[in-house]
């Protein structure tokens, strides 16, 4: 009788503390994943230069948020520094939840100084290498850093299992205190100096001046192969990116697995991801990583290289690396090539669901153009717009507006197509064609699906720009050069594993097409993510409606949301 007693007294104390391990590790179970943001100033130097800048938590880049697919992240941001700051999680679809999306005037005010707002979203349906950046201002320039989002427990990459994994952030440096020379360059009416060099993970690299300590180095086993998370954060360049006699192979792009391929170079817009494999196998040594823009349109650039060294482990740092061959800061027949390259991986783990039907069809001009100013020092300032509109940025988050029915904020009268066509890309013109500006937007039913095409056009000049439409992904389902026709080019979509994503560049002189489903209510941002452009306007939102279902409204308001 005592041992049967002792017998099951055993038995449930061992189930009890299995169930209890159980609990603790049970892979199915999702995560909370708590981080705290200072905002904070801090003095760097960079280029024999010293000066204060804008970071989270003292660091530049700043901190890597680590979370698996499914997790909730809940992020308390402190604001300690002299601006108004947002954060936005760029490519986290934030479902229903505009209100962490966190571009300010579009989905919050600033958290104001001295105050404080937690970001609190899940992470569903996505995995991969996405990232986060300010908001506001060009304060990004320093404020950003990197999202890794791991596969749910159990769950391996499409793709050989790395033995390693390293961010890899490509940057802009500017010697100056970037907001004040963006203030006054606006003030004038100009453009203002490009960067005085590039970063990667926020170090120019030993071929810019007092930079030997400031260059970031990748140890490396001979035989081993690497994952590399590499994140365009330049405000205002696309990038080539390329290690010295080593192969790239791309298996993602802004957290999608794509068909892998292999590369020499890649290229990289800013705001967009992308992950590749390298293999550790050439002669042992040092070997220059590098970085430089792509620009095949007359506009100036930064064109020095940043480099980082991809060391193989027992090689003395007293051996000099070798550069790679980038392509030509010009070379348009590369860049049209490696994005024809990219393609969804599509298979029944990971489909491809380009929506076949279309319910509403935007086409979509990108123009420049100057607008009178007195007091600017040629009597005018350039502006930049959709459809020969220039966005004006209201006083209060367009989300609230939207949630709380408030007149007089914004109007949903964006046109679904330029009031004045014509020969897009033909000679220059230099007139703004009527250019309006103001707070106009879109209104897309929930759930429908759309197809947007993007056309650039040659106002002033032609120019390559990268769209980011903030809460979803997109097909890229077509792009070209020159017009888009209407009667023939949609003949040549891929509709079959078009590669998604959540940021697009449209081709100097040419146009892109996009289709998604705007299944995500709220106020969503769309805006070309070279921030100069931004602030000269080319940017909309759209507001999709609430659906009819219970959980196809947006959230209720958060408590700490930022006044206006």
């Amino acid at each position: 009788m005592a041992s049967s007693f002792w017998n099951r007294f055993f038995c449930g104390l061992v189930f009890l503390c299995f169930g209890f391990l159980g609990l603790i590790t049970s892979p199915a179970e999702a995560a909370i994943k708590n981080y705290q943001f200072d905002v904070q100033v801090k003095n760097v130097s960079r280029l024999c230069h010293a000066k204060s800048i804008v970071t989270v938590n003292g660091r530049f880049p700043g901190p890597t948020i680590y979370v698996r697919e499914g997790d909730r992240v809940v992020i308390n941001v402190t604001n300690h520094a002299q601006y108004n700051m947002s954060i936005h999680w760029h490519g986290v679809k934030q479902y229903r939840n505009g209100w962490a999306d966190g571009p300010a005037y579009i989905t919050q005010c600033p958290i104001q100084t001295g105050s404080s707002y937690t970001y609190d979203f899940n992470v569903t349906g996505q995995r991969g290498t996405l990232w986060w950046h300010a908001h506001i201002l060009w304060l990004r320039a320093t404020v950003h850093g990197a999202i890794v989002i791991m596969p749910k427990q159990g769950t391996p990459f499409p793709f050989p299992q790395p033995h390693r994994e390293a961010e890899i952030i490509l940057g802009e440096w500017w010697n100056v205190d970037v907001e004040e020379f963006v203030k006054k360059a606006n003030n004038l009416g100009l453009a203002p100096n490009t960067s005085d060099a590039h970063t990667i993970n926020g170090k120019p690299g030993p071929l810019f001046p007092c930079s030997e300590k400031h260059t970031f180095v990748m140890e490396v086993e001979q035989g081993k192969t690497y994952l590399l998370r590499i994140i365009n954060a330049a405000l205002n360049d696309e990038l080539f990116f390329a290690i010295a006699g080593h192969n790239l192979t791309v298996v993602e792009v802004d957290a999608v697995y794509t068909k892998p391929f292999t590369t020499q170079a890649i290229l990289i817009a800013p705001g967009q991801t992308t992950n590749v494999l390298v293999q550790a196998n050439q002669a042992s040594g040092r070997y220059f990583m590098a970085t430089r823009p792509f620009m095949d349109a007359p506009v100036p650039i930064d064109n020095k290289a940043a480099t980082g060294i991809f060391q193989y482990r027992g090689i003395p740092n007293t051996v000099l690396p070798s550069l790679p061959q980038l392509p030509a800061s010009n070379d348009t027949s590369f860049a049209l090539s490696y994005g024809k390259k990219l393609k969804s991986l599509n298979t029944p783990n990971f489909p491809a669901n380009v929506p076949l039907k279309v319910d509403r069809k935007l086409f979509y001009t990108i123009g420049f153009g100057k607008e009178p100013c007195p007091t600017c020092l040629n009597g005018t300032r350039f502006v930049a717009s959709l459809n020969n509109i220039s966005f004006e940025m209201p006083q209060v988050g367009l989300l609230q507006a939207h949630y709380f029915n408030l007149k007089g904020v914004f109007k949903t009268d964006f046109p679904d197509r330029p009031q004045t066509p014509f020969n897009y890309t033909g000679a220059p013109l230099t007139a703004n064609l009527g250019t309006s500006t103001g707070t106009r937007l879109s209104k897309i039913a929930f759930n429908s699906t759309v197809e947007l095409v993007l056309q650039d056009t040659n106002l002033l000049t032609v120019e390559t720009h990268p769209f980011h439409l903030h809460g979803y992904n997109f097909f890229v389902v077509g792009t070209g050069i020159g017009n888009f026709d209407p009667a023939k080019d949609p003949a040549k979509y891929n509709l079959v594993d078009p590669v998604e994503r959540n940021t697009v560049g449209v081709p100097t002189g040419g146009w892109t097409a996009i289709r998604f489903r705007a299944d995500n209510p709220g106020v969503w941002f769309m805006h070309c993510h070279l921030e100069l452009h931004t602030g000269w306007g080319l940017k909309t939102a759209f507001v999709v409606e609430d659906g009819p279902g219970s959980d196809q409204s947006v959230l209720p308001v958060p408590k700490d949301l930022p006044p206006c």
